[in-house]
């Protein structure tokens, strides 16, 4: 546990406490309430790539950050500034800063918070930098940062601590740049193709749109029980019936599930709704989605992964689940209409089997277990059986399969999307089937959700519905190996429980 600051030695610590209350004495306040117009250093190290050693700017520039590293040089000293754009190299010298100045400038300790200025330079070792003629601490840092050179490598620090992580790892903090951009991207891409972003109940009294079980909670005022969203969907096709032809949301779901490197129980999502359409083109709509995020944020379409190169340009491949299945399994599910005839050829598969799997789940574990791995180039996989989507709308050659599709990338689903099923009465049969196994003891079946199916009775158009996972398509894009690497607060065991 090399990297906790809190086993640094504590006499580093108490010289930073000496050093406040030396402040303090002074009159001087440690934690200020401002700098105003500080200049993103990215800018100005762009604008003076140029300077040759000696070359030095006539105007003086403002700059606001954190000490990340510090060495002195008798009558001159260097530190380096990070800001939230980049790092840039601070120079202060006596003959800048005056005796007194320089002495306080000398006093700044790695991990103070700082606003400077100065005019930029190139040094004669060929470094661009800001000679500082004036400086303000803006905020003491009273815990030393982890070791200079080995960084914060921790895992479980670097989760607990996102601050200290995002502050000493500069590629974590590009990480979370970026799926900010993947955010704007996203969002430039959907009000383009005329959809309206929508915001809808993260409470709700009937949890429904996917298989999953929900986080419960209770309201006071109205001595009721609710439950933390599991998916944006069937309020988005509401607005649809209400005359909203083309909606979509970004937002966070719940799903009171386990974790690992591909789930996190609080995780965001872009689910849409398209009216006139179904699932081929919504097909197009992902693969043009995600190749515009990859173009906006990282100019270019071809991505690293684990070691390998993806390809997102369009058009994916499409295969259909039951031909992937049986290609990487050996299982030809069609064959085994029946619960006992699929549980007895899932075992003779390898997979261990819960005597409480329903037919769709074993054809799911058999997706999930031999074909999502393989799936590292982007692709689709199509046409699902029925038992597998309560919400996705039959084919009209063959009923017993709907028209859904995943995408997939780096062996991960991104993308669950359907045409979506509008007929209400059938859409009643396959809520009370799902009602039934909730009460045959499934904790993830759905639940009879009577005012959406009072909003169908009341007609609702042709819909293609789409769900992007976010956290996922950052993991790709970021070469992140865990879901945890891609939210900013994940969450994690307390290292302390709570008491009262």
């Amino acid at each position: 546990m090399a990297d906790r600051p809190a086993e640094r030695p504590a006499s580093e610590a108490e010289e930073r406490r000496r050093k406040l209350d030396e402040l303090l004495a002074a009159g001087q306040s440690p934690y200020r309430n401002r700098f105003p117009a500080p200049e993103p250093v990215a800018p100005l190290l762009e604008r003076f790539a140029g300077f040759e050693p000696g070359d030095r700017s006539e105007e003086s520039f403002r700059a606001a950050g954190r000490i990340m590293i510090k060495r002195g040089m008798g009558k001159a000293a260097f530190m380096v500034l990070k800001d939230a754009s980049g790092r840039i190299q601070l120079y202060g010298s006596i003959d800048s800063l005056g005796e007194e100045g320089f002495a306080a400038f000398r006093r700044l300790d790695v991990g103070d918070l700082v606003g400077v200025s100065g005019p930029v330079f190139r040094t004669r070792r060929g470094e661009l930098s800001i000679e500082i003629t004036d400086f303000t601490p803006l905020a003491k840092s009273l815990n030393p940062l982890p070791e200079k050179w080995h960084g914060l490598t921790d895992v479980e620090i670097r989760y607990r601590q996102r601050y200290l992580d995002l502050i000493v790892n500069d590629e974590v903090h590009r990480a979370f740049y970026i799926r900010g951009r993947i955010l704007t991207a996203l969002r430039g891409f959907m009000d383009a193709r005329g959809f309206l972003e929508v915001e809808t109940p993260i409470l709700q009294t009937i949890p429904g749109g996917a298989t999953a079980r929900s986080f419960e909670t209770h309201h006071n005022a109205l001595d009721i029980d609710l439950y933390m969203r599991i998916a944006l969907e069937l309020h988005l096709k509401r607005l649809v019936v209400g005359g909203f032809d083309k909606v979509y949301e970004v937002g966070r779901i719940f799903r009171n599930e386990g974790i690992s490197t591909k789930h996190n129980p609080e995780f965001t999502m872009m689910e849409s709704q398209q009216a006139y359409a179904d699932y081929n083109d919504v097909m197009e709509m992902i693969e043009q989605l995600v190749a515009h995020i990859a173009r906006e944020v990282l100019g270019t379409l071809k991505v690293p992964w684990k070691g390998e190169e993806l390809d997102l340009t369009p058009p994916w491949p499409r295969h259909t689940l039951r031909e992937l299945i049986l290609e990487h399994s050996g299982v030809d599910f069609v064959e085994y209409p029946e619960l006992e005839a699929l549980q007895a050829r899932v075992k003779e598969a390898g997979i261990e089997v819960d005597p409480a799997w329903s037919w769709g789940k074993l054809v799911d574990e058999l997706l999930s277990n031999f074909v999502e791995p393989k799936l590292i180039q982007p692709a689709f996989i199509i046409d699902y059986p029925l038992q597998l989507s309560p919400l996705a709308r039959p084919k009209d050659d063959d009923p017993t399969l709907v028209e859904r599709f995943e995408g997939f990338i780096g062996g991960m689903e991104i993308a669950n999307c359907f045409s979506e099923l509008i007929d209400p009465l059938d859409q009643r049969r396959r809520f009370e089937a799902q009602a039934a196994q909730r009460e045959a003891g499934d904790e993830e079946a759905g639940y009879v959700d009577e005012d959406f199916l009072t909003a169908l009775e009341y007609g609702m158009p042709p819909s293609g519905g789409s769900g992007l996972g976010i956290d996922r398509l950052t993991m790709i894009l970021t070469d992140s190996p865990s879901i945890r690497d891609a939210i900013l607060f994940p969450l994690l065991r307390p290292e302390k429980p709570n008491t009262y």
